[in-house]
């Protein structure tokens, strides 16, 4: 249900303490004994807040430690770039990992101008740095991604650049765990001051080898000849200095919509639940840009870390990551003539079907993966895969010249993408997908949570597809039930239902008593609603 204050601007009473918050950090100790308590990495790294006793500096200290000995083992010897957003927490952790990494003899790399980092601009230097000779890098960024204000987060990027599959968060996970259970005996430390003047930590100008290097992968040429006006609101996150920077150093017509960063993120709208929450997909969240949009040819938003965007155009709004994605990847694929000829597209198995009938009209191959960014990450890194998104808006491709860019979601290059496309082609991005619609068909999409146990959850995570009975989905043949993805075998931890004209996923959550069901009709909203029914119906009747 959406709160009557969803899209309407945050108040006083919605802001977070950030003085308490902190405290929490520090003063607020887990229970090991409390599996809510414990370090738990889902699909982007661990995330909680200090209130409830799941994102405090224990957490971090055993943590890092634990990143420290997976280093070793793999003999990952070269330095690690630490980036942090703009969260309250944010800092904090980042100070405790710096006193666990020093202390351990890593080589931190810390951002040269003492400001925030991007997810991206992280990836892109442990990537730089990789492609030389030498000791591997990896990487930390301390970011709970678009969550709440009172939330903290923190994820490993191993040296390819990515997100941490989870071979490796399962390391890192339980042996933080052992040593939260031990007191944190075995976490190496040493005093802040120590660890910023050791001769192991040194500086690195994130921003400038990052926008250095975006003609790279975005024709910023066009965008400034066909003067398209730019609009970038950052969220009041990570990436605030970046797009000032890249404004200035390439001569384009953008105006930084909100420059500000606090944080209690004041300036943002309630979400639909009436939480502040920085997601650059929600139209609640965005209400505020939306209000704007006829001032821009463009308008975009990223969300704290900058790896998911939000594209704004005069004439449709803010628009679905699905009908975006399907749009750039259309373009991209018709207008990089540096790509490899075989590159795969991309897509998660939530994301909609459009992406597969566009990949169909491009005679290129799709790739149809799990949810979570990290099952993209050696295709892109290979150029097997040109491009990589999901449903959630995140998203990375190529160089012009198909080499790799990033291995994790670059929302600034999205939103700069927008602006090319719409230089290149003399229409918005909104307008392009129309076209696609009228070749492809326009399919009806939605995603809604529904209640689960944590029993039933445990058992939709472990369906098999003989589980499903049904022989029909809305009137039309089932002709595929998928607990694996399509494209590399791996467990989809949940069940697909596809028929020719629509399909259903549904998943479990990972933090609440739901499961989330994704349906997509091709014959409009009824079907969709249809389809949604019995989904429940199916999923009902495998799990109990």
């Amino acid at each position: 249900m959406v709160n009557p204050r969803a899209g309407q601007p945050a108040a006083a009473e919605d802001l977070v303490d950030v003085a308490k918050l902190v405290t929490a950090y520090y003063a607020v100790h887990p229970d090991p004994g409390d599996a809510a308590q414990r370090v738990s990495f889902g699909t982007s790294g661990h995330r909680g807040s200090a209130f409830t006793a799941t994102f405090n500096e224990d957490h971090i200290l055993a943590t890092t430690q634990a990143i420290c000995e997976y280093r070793a083992t793999q003999g990952i010897d070269g330095p690690l770039f630490l980036g942090a957003d703009t969260h309250a927490l944010s800092e904090p952790a980042q100070v405790s990992a710096l006193e666990v990494l020093a202390a351990n003899g890593v080589r931190v790399m810390v951002d040269a101008r003492g400001g925030y980092t991007p997810t991206p601009a992280v990836s892109r230097a442990i990537l730089a740095h990789n492609a030389g000779r030498g000791p591997r890098a990896d990487g930390i960024v301390v970011t709970p991604s678009h969550n709440p204000p009172p939330d903290g987060g923190f994820k490993y990027n191993p040296p390819d650049g990515g997100p941490a599959g989870t071979d490796i968060t399962t390391q890192i996970q339980d042996r933080a765990n052992e040593l939260l259970a031990s007191g944190l005996k075995g976490v190496r430390r040493i005093p802040y001051a120590r660890a910023a003047a050791a001769e192991t930590t040194a500086e690195f100008d994130f921003l400038d080898q990052y926008v250095s290097a975006l003609e790279q992968v975005v024709d910023l040429a066009a965008i400034k000849a066909a003067g398209v006006r730019i609009g970038a609101d950052p969220l009041g996150g990570a990436s605030v200095a970046y797009w000032g920077e890249i404004g200035e150093r390439y001569g384009l017509d953008l105006t930084v919509v909100n420059p500000d960063v606090d944080a209690t993120f004041r300036f943002m709208t309630l979400d639909w639940d009436g939480k502040i929450r920085m997601d650059c997909s929600s139209p609640f969240a965005m209400a505020s840009l939306i209000a704007r949009q006829h001032e821009f040819t463009i308008a975009t938003g990223n969300d704290t870390d900058a790896d998911r965007h939000g594209i704004v155009t005069p004439d449709g709004g803010l628009m679905n990551p699905n009908h975006y994605l399907a749009v750039a990847i259309d373009y991209l694929y018709r207008h990089r003539d540096g790509w490899p000829a075989d590159a795969a597209v991309g897509k998660t198995l939530v994301s909609s079907s459009m992406i597969d009938r566009v990949a169909e009209g491009l005679d290129r191959t799709l790739l149809e993966v799990p949810v979570g960014f990290k099952w993209f990450v050696p295709g892109l890194e290979d150029g097997s895969v040109a491009f990589g998104g999901e449903e959630s808006a995140g998203a990375s491709f190529l160089q012009r010249d198909g080499s790799v860019w990033t291995t994790d979601k670059d929302g600034i290059i999205l939103a700069l993408l927008a602006s090319e496309i719409t230089a290149v082609t003399g229409r918005s991005p909104s307008q392009l997908y129309l076209g696609l619609t009228d070749r492809y068909g326009a399919p009806a999409y939605a995603r809604i949570d529904t209640a689960a146990t944590r029993a039933q959850k445990a058992a939709l995570a472990k369906l098999s597809p003989a589980q499903v009975t049904a022989s029909e989905l809305a009137g039309e043949k089932i002709i595929a039930a998928l607990t694996t993805a399509p494209g590399n075998g791996a467990p989809i931890g949940g069940l697909k239902v596809v028929a020719a004209s629509g399909w259903f996923a549904a998943r479990p959550s990972g933090t609440e008593d739901v499961y989330k069901l994704y349906a997509e009709s091709f014959r409009g909203p009824e079907h969709l609603a249809a389809i949604q029914e019995q989904a429940r119906e199916i999923v009902a009747a495998a799990i109990g």
